[in-house]
């Protein structure tokens, strides 16, 4: 039985080249029908050239508008009803595809995913959530990297109910242990908003552990981690850089210093698995949780192989339900105890709650 995952094919730097290779890529291993959204005529022609008269489940989709990077996000959702995300996300809203995925412009994604799919009952915004690697070699969740760029406490709870449901469902941690970012590790460190978080992330049945570093993010010590976009999406770039920076280092060192045949070739395969777990291209981008379907959201700048793991995060996100159990569990939490804050926000709040970004970007 495949699964229909929708792929903005115009949504990369290199589009639709790497969009096409990618969705031939997990048509191959997975047991995926992958719907190519675009102008139809370019990606017909690109499609025969890669296949060769190879049978894949691959269907087109016609869409005549594309939403550039530079282009305001707010202005370009209103203004290109015909763009290959509005077409793709409305594949998985009519319920012909489980799930979108797109690498382009990220506060327009966003933007559209709420307009066409809706938010989740209970979730007041949407969070977007990646895998980030760890010591322990199991990926740690950080949410949100840059759908909000200032939250309420509220959110935060929020995000931590979705980024738990997410470990449980796709990465399939048992009890996932969940952080909240901070300057430090006791209650008192922080500011206002980890301040008033935190008592809601206590009174939350999730598996809390308090608050965590930055360091810790990389540690192993907790799944889930939870922020503001802003904080979360600062967090996100650093460790892209340093990462970066640690691989040309080590690649640079082992130039120099590696002269044997033979240690030569154990040193670069040392090297190839240590870049391999520290590139993104690894983790298949962002989920945007708290709308109703499954969302992905990658780089600008994603290869094919990038482009399959975005497909691969989908078809693992639809065939788990995670969609299904948020808005479940969400139903199930009760409006009083402290709850009441996670599942409802006041309407003091609401009325202020007026800072998401549907231009950020995270390319």
């Amino acid at each position: 039985m495949l699964i229909d995952i929708a792929l903005d094919a115009v949504g990369t730097d290199k589009a639709p080249e790497s969009e096409i290779r990618g969705a031939i890529l997990a048509c191959r291993a997975l047991p995926v029908r992958v719907h190519l959204i675009g102008p139809e005529a370019e990606l017909r022609d690109l499609l025969d050239e890669h296949l060769e008269n190879e049978d894949l489940p691959i269907v087109i989709h016609h869409a005549s508008e594309r939403i550039g990077m530079e282009e305001k996000a707010a202005h370009a959702v209103r203004t290109k009803k015909d763009s290959s995300m509005r077409v793709g996300l409305k594949l998985v809203h009519e319920g012909n595809a489980a799930g979108f995925v797109t690498a382009g412009n990220t506060g327009a994604a966003m933007a559209t995913a709420k307009m066409v799919l809706g938010a989740l009952p209970g979730v007041d915004r949407p969070a977007l959530a990646t895998p980030m690697p760890s010591s322990t070699g199991n990926p740690c969740v950080l949410l949100d990297v840059g759908a909000n760029v200032d939250c309420k406490a509220h959110n935060l709870a929020q995000f931590a109910v979705m980024g738990e449901i997410y470990a449980r469902s796709v990465l399939k941690i048992d009890s996932p242990r969940v952080g909240l970012l901070s300057i430090g590790e006791e209650e008192t460190k922080g500011n206002d908003l980890t301040h008033e978080a935190f008592p809601l992330l206590k009174a939350l049945p999730i598996h809390f552990i308090g608050n965590v570093e930055g360091r810790d993010i990389f540690s192993g010590q907790a799944d889930v981690i939870v922020c503001d976009g802003f904080v979360g999406n600062v967090a996100l770039k650093t460790s892209e850089g340093v990462g970066r920076f640690v691989r040309d280092v080590l690649r640079q060192s082992l130039t120099r210093t590696v002269t044997a045949q033979v240690g030569a070739l154990l040193s670069r395969r040392a090297f190839n698995e240590f870049r391999h777990r520290l590139d993104y291209r690894e983790y298949g981008g962002a989920h945007l949780l708290g709308v109703r379907g499954v969302c992905i959201i990658g780089h600008g700048s994603s290869n094919d192989r990038a482009i399959f793991n975005g497909i691969r995060v989908a078809y693992e996100s639809a065939k788990a339900g995670t969609i299904q159990r948020i808005e479940a569990e969400f139903s199930s939490l009760p409006k009083r105890n402290g709850h009441a804050a996670v599942t409802d926000a006041s309407a003091a709040s609401a009325s202020a709650d007026t800072t998401a970004n549907p231009d950020a970007t995270i390319q």
